[in-house]
């Protein structure tokens, strides 16, 4: 047997144990390992093809292992599916600047040499996220990679969008999108990024055609004055009697002279502004729907880079804030501007390049969503579709009543082109499965396809399937479709887990996944979002190299809760340089005393043959019950997604009662001569089993520690696994035999005194030679029973002599002696002349006096309202927290004051 390091080294352990994975081929697709286990099929949110692990990566990545690990080791076939999204927007603005850098031109290089430098790009940037994925550990078949991109992946793309043009629910119309003019390209709603943004609100004359009740003009109040050159309404509430008069009549625009009509609309809010409301049909959705509703007409008056088109005189040619600027001037200039006001308000970002977006009138081609939605909604509320947590199954089913047809059309050269073909010559339109020059109706050459891409989630929604074969091969999703869960952030439940559902029920006729996980949102230290710009955004790489990946792992899936946004405590010195985690600084103790607890039982293995577990000890049977419910603990976590509480269960077990408890009672056993072997089978037993579980989580150490153990207990096959990942997973039905109430309630019971009368040694600093003398008061005759039927026990291991158990009323406490207050005994521990108890009652009452004159001093600062007020927020929190351990320090003190008197 392999000797194991002396100290654990994740720099030096996680490449062997990687290429260990690797080379037994331990990742990839295999039928079940035992019948009747069924399937385990999960899809990566596929990255961008050129991206870089984030926090929010590696968390998501560390709950799919997990999933994916467990599931491989209870013997299901699992298949794990890898891949990048060619990112449309994101990979040509990269390649676009890459190509200003070299002197070089998008429009002058064509679409084809362009489409080729972009390819060329992520040959070169494509691999990095993979590589980082592959280090942190995570178990997917890597040779099974898929791209957005790939033929067989286009070529699913161009069926559904063909499909679903001859089905009616593709169309192109000219309608309102949110148009980004630095990317050049239509956005979708829900990609759109809102941001409260200090403004104004200009008020506006527009003089009357005729003058009403002598009045002769109204006043407009907007928050964008440069549209007005667009406007062709004004519109009023229907509930604003006071407007009444003015329906039907009508103003002359200023500077371009445009008579345009007043009237009634149920969009105007009567209490905002004046309560007149310019209407820019081509420029604002809500104003496009009055243009449709009314006839008006619609009016672009901005290219597709948000600069005034010609025909507008000293206007035109002006970008957005030129043209405010201007036109505010000019109403200024002819007395029209009537008065400012501020105004903060919401305003749409492109959340690529963060331009501000322009509501802007544009051809583009939609999906129709009316057929879709209500199938996708039934698969939700039937429970078809699991939401974990549960409330964000109300944030869907809320997006999904609102939904708007889909915008599908964006205005690049990267990714799919849309497959609609045209014939100049008559007229002729179809979407084709293959690309034609020739004209199938009047047999003319002058066809050409639609210069448009497909939004990147429009190709995204057919993840889990068009990954799996389909159109080509759909008896490969036999067994692994539906999915068994995504795992996904919550802000793209609308932009991609919705429109997975509604596809995969339209193509599929079945739901994609039976379980949504939405993972939190991993914040800063202060709960700011995570940013290089901020400098306090974490590289998960840096933590791998300083703490190792399991350490990383452990301390992201501990995070894991349903509160969804949670704080990573990351520490930056001033040049924003990574200093180090606390929190994952502790996941490698952890690790740390993994492996130290590991290396002592393999280190006293000499003699050691496999053999059964018995409980021939009291602290045999408590550990034995323990590890039963640990591994149910554990199992049924994992299954329902509850990845913090498994982490935490696993390590309030293995460090506080295997580590700090069972090895140490059993270290005795294991220089006994007649005892030592089984005590050794009981040990590795544990070991082996807590291995196994901790596993999914932790799975380099793991598999490191497991490598170098003796057989413990063989596989359902009769033999040892190859590898920790490919043993067999502990099963909670086969340890309930294992669970004995009577012995965790007695066991708790001793430790309970043990732990007494250690920290009465430890508070009165009492040698641990020293024999002390217990007197236990139990609350019941149960209570006395079970410790004396561990009396034995706590007199060996706590070095407790003599020990009296006794039941009924309290008596007179004996001199000399302190009594410790429990919930089920009472115990009274017999200190005799080894503590002079005038002397520790004066240290006491001083250590008294100097902790409340400290705390008068806190409280009387903290009610300064000056000091409140001037300083810093965390100084005053620090002072507070302060005050608060002060209280909790004098009220031990006392207690120990009461003990000694």
């Amino acid at each position: 047997m392999e000797e194991m390091p002396k100290t654990y080294d994740p720099a030096a352990t996680e490449p062997q144990v990687l290429e260990k994975w690797l080379a037994g081929g331990y990742y990839q697709r295999k039928p079940e390992k035992r019948p009747g286990a069924g399937d385990c099929t999960v899809v990566i949110p596929p990255p961008n093809v050129t991206g870089k692990l984030h926090m929010g990566h590696a968390l998501d990545d560390s709950i799919q292992d997990a999933i994916v690990r467990q599931a491989r080791m209870r013997g299901r076939s699992t298949r794990w599916i890898f891949g990048t999204d060619h990112a449309g927007i994101a990979t040509q603005t990269k390649v676009d600047k890459k190509l200003k850098d070299e002197g070089k031109n998008r429009l002058e290089m064509g679409r084809e040499a362009f489409i080729d430098a972009c390819w060329d790009w992520t040959h070169e940037y494509g691999g990095i996220i993979q590589q980082q994925i592959r280090r942190m550990g995570c178990s997917i078949d890597f040779e099974d990679e898929r791209f957005t991109m790939d033929p067989d992946y286009a070529e699913a793309v161009r069926r559904v969008f063909c499909d679903w043009y001859h089905d009616g629910l593709i169309y192109r119309g000219k309608r309102i999108v949110n148009w980004c003019p630095s990317c050049t390209t239509a956005i979708s709603d829900d990609e759109a990024e809102y941001k409260d943004e200090k403004g104004h609100l200009w008020h506006l004359r527009y003089p009357l055609a005729e003058p009403v009740n002598g009045q002769e003009y109204i006043v407009v109040a907007t928050t964008r004055p440069e549209t007005m050159l667009g406007d062709t309404g004004v519109a009023v509430s229907p509930k604003d009697p006071e407007k009444a008069a003015f329906v039907g009549k009508t103003v002359k625009l200023p500077i371009v002279d445009r008579e345009i009509p007043i009237f009634e609309d149920w969009h105007v809010d009567a209490s905002f502004g004046s309560g007149f409301v310019k209407v820019t049909p081509a420029h604002d959705p809500n104003d496009y729907a009055m243009g449709e509703a009314h006839g008006l007409e619609k009016i672009n008056i901005f290219d597709e880079h948000a600069v005034v088109v010609d025909g507008y005189g000293e206007f035109s040619g002006l970008t957005r804030d030129e043209c405010r600027e201007k036109v505010v001037a000019w109403f200024e200039e002819h007395g029209l501007l009537d008065h400012i006001e501020e105004h903060d308000h919401s305003v749409m970002h492109c959340y690529r390049c963060d331009s501000t977006l322009e509501p802007w009138l544009s051809e583009q081609w939609f999906v129709a969503v009316d057929k879709l939605k209500g199938p996708a909604m039934e698969a939700v509320t039937s429970g078809k579709v699991r939401f974990n947590a549960e409330r964000w199954k109300q944030s869907y089913l809320t997006w999904m009543e609102n939904l708007k047809d889909w915008c599908i059309s964006r205005q690049l050269w990267w990714g799919h082109r849309i497959p609609v073909f045209y014939c100049e010559d008559c007229g002729w339109e179809d979407a084709l499965m293959e690309d034609v020059d020739v004209c199938p109706k009047c047999g003319g050459h002058h066809v050409h396809q639609d210069e448009n891409v497909l939004d990147t989630w429009f190709s995204s929604q057919l993840w889990t399937f068009a990954t799996q074969g389909w159109p080509q091969h759909p008896e490969q999703l036999e067994g692994h479709h539906p999915t068994t869960a995504l795992v996904t952030a919550r802000d793209i439940i609308a932009l991609w887990v919705a429109r997975m559902i509604m596809s995969s029920l339209y193509f599929l006729d079945e739901i994609p996944f039976h379980d949504v996980v939405i993972y939190p949102t991993v914040l800063a230290k202060d709960g700011s979002r995570m940013s290089k710009s901020k400098g306090n955004g974490v590289d998960p790489m840096d933590l791998m190299d300083k703490y190792g990946a399991d350490a990383m792992r452990f301390n992201l899936l501990s995070l894991f809760t349903n509160n969804q946004d949670v704080r990573f405590d990351a520490d930056f010195d001033k040049q924003k340089n990574f200093l180090g985690s606390a929190r994952t600084e502790q996941a490698k103790a952890f690790l740390t005393k993994i492996w130290n607890a590991s290396r002592f039982l393999l280190m006293n293995t000499e003699g050691y043959t496999p053999g059964e577990p018995v409980a021939e000890t009291a602290a045999d049977a408590w550990m034995f019950s323990r590890l039963a419910k640990t591994v149910g603990q554990v199992t049924e976590g994992i299954e329902s997604y509850a990845f913090g509480d498994v982490a935490r269960s696993l390590q309030s077990f293995f460090w506080n009662e295997v580590c700090d408890w069972y090895i140490e009672v059993t270290k005795t056993r294991l220089s006994d001569a007649e005892a030592r072997l089984q005590a050794q089978r009981n040990l590795i037993f544990v070991l082996d089993t807590s291995l196994r579980l901790m596993h999914p989580l932790m799975p380099f150490a793991t598999e490191a520690i497991w490598d170098t153990m003796p057989a413990s207990w063989l596989d359902e096959d009769g033999e040892r696994a190859e590898a920790l990942m490919v043993a067999d997973w502990p099963e909670p039905a086969a340890y309930e035999r294992w669970v004995n109430e009577p012995a965790e309630r007695a066991f708790e019971l001793t430790r309970a005194v043990v732990t007494d009368v250690r920290s009465t040694r430890a508070r009165y600093r009492i040698s641990p030679k020293e024999q002390l003398g217990v007197s236990i008061r139990a609350n019941s005759d149960e209570v006395a029973e079970a410790i004396r039927g561990m009396a034995e026990f706590i007199c060996a291991f706590a070095r407790v002599s003599p020990l009296d158990i006794t039941t009924g009323e309290a008596t007179e406490k004996p001199e000399g002696s302190i009594v410790l207050a429990g919930a089920d005994f009472d115990a009274c521990i017999m200190l005799g002349d080894l503590v002079d108890f005038a002397a520790e009652r004066a240290r006491i009452e001083k250590a008294i006096a100097k902790a409340e004159k400290e705390l008068a001093g806190a409280e009387k600062t903290l009610a300064n309202e000056g000091f409140i007020a001037k300083a810093a927020p965390e100084v005053v929190a620090k002072k507070r927290e302060r005050a608060e351990e002060l209280k909790a320090e004098i009220g031990a003190l006392t207690a120990q004051l009461a003990d000694v008197k």
